[in-house]
């Protein structure tokens, strides 16, 4: 029954795909991605995959939809034609698809306990998770402490890439300027928005709380709980409008926890070695090792997540402050 629904899904995707590209009206197109992107999460949620499709639900269908929103309202509402062949696009899609559908046929058959990948070192991980660190979410183990050091690079992709987006789209608008940004007054006027929104809110950053706490125990963790909060504050931003959301959280706010966030991340591994033991080794955090291990881990996820969320709602709020042509 798993298989027939996972079918169906794939079918939708397809579906969904080809509706995207053959869409002309943009607004058409970023609801399109937007439902794209929940078909994708329901996919991962049948492939045992639910820390990777609480992040595209948040960031997916969420945060990504409202900035290609707020890009939207700053340029023209559909495509413009043109007139260059497409036959060599289609023979280069076609050509990718086929080696694709050929790469298939060596799959390992889903769920096979003989598959490749579990026969390198996920026994190890899985074997040795309840006596070094301890907990149930040995995805949060591998991430958090096998692997921290990869962990410890993408958070700084985060940041590098918050830097980059910033410096493209935060353009402040000039005092006697007569535009105003995309988002100076929000959709709370309307009521359905209003009080479905104000009922989500809460309940979304309350969540967003428990992914991140919860890591340990269930799917979750920084990223996923960093993105869910984010989520919820967006829709504040939106219900209420450009200005009141910055009263709230300030823009310096929202660099103080990109950066902030990175460097608790790497203080961790600074502070590992100052109490003698190894760049992010969290053992040498208490005198048990299996709780100094879960120390570290708390720790460095928390830093993750503020790092996350402080990059999404910089990202947004510097769409939402560019100006309407």
């Amino acid at each position: 029954m798993i298989i027939v629904f996972a079918l169906f899904l794939l079918t939708l995707l397809v579906i969904t795909a080809v509706a995207i590209v053959r869409a002309e009206n943009l607004f058409v197109a970023v609801m399109l991605m937007s439902l794209f992107s929940l078909l994708m999460a329901s996919n991962f949620f049948i492939l045992d995959a639910a820390d990777v499709a609480l992040t595209e639900a948040a960031i997916g269908a969420g945060v990504t939809t409202v900035i290609f929103l707020g890009a939207l309202a700053l340029t023209a509402e559909r495509e413009q034609s043109t007139n260059s062949a497409r036959w060599p696009t289609v023979g280069v899609v076609s050509v990718t698809v086929l080696i694709l559908l050929y790469a298939t046929f060596d799959k390992p058959r889903l769920g096979d306990p003989l598959a490749p990948v579990h026969q390198h070192v996920a026994p190890w991980y899985l074997q040795n998770t309840p006596d070094l660190i301890d907990i149930p979410n040995v995805v949060t183990a591998v991430l958090a402490s096998f692997r921290g050091y990869d962990t410890l690079g993408e958070v700084f992709v985060i940041f590098a890439a918050c830097i980059g987006v910033l410096f493209l789209l935060d353009v402040r608008p000039s005092g006697d300027s007569t535009k105003r940004p995309a988002n100076s007054q929000g959709v709370g006027h309307h009521l359905i928005p209003r009080v479905v929104g104000r009922l989500l809110v809460p309940f979304i950053i309350l969540f967003g709380l428990y992914v991140q706490f919860h890591g340990e125990y269930g799917p979750g963790g920084g990223f996923q709980a960093g993105a869910i909060v984010a989520t919820g504050l967006i829709l504040h931003a939106l219900l209420q409008g450009e200005q009141v959301a910055l009263a709230s959280i300030p823009r310096a706010a929202m660099t103080g926890m990109v950066i902030g966030g990175t460097l608790l991340f790497g203080l961790v591994g600074v502070a590992a070695i100052a109490l003698g033991g190894n760049f992010l080794d969290y053992s040498v955090f208490h005198s048990n090792p299996v709780t100094g291990q879960q120390i570290g881990i708390l720790a460095i996820e928390v830093g993750v997540g503020v790092s996350v969320c402080g990059a999404l709602l910089s990202i947004f709020h510097a769409f939402a402050a560019r100006e309407l042509k």
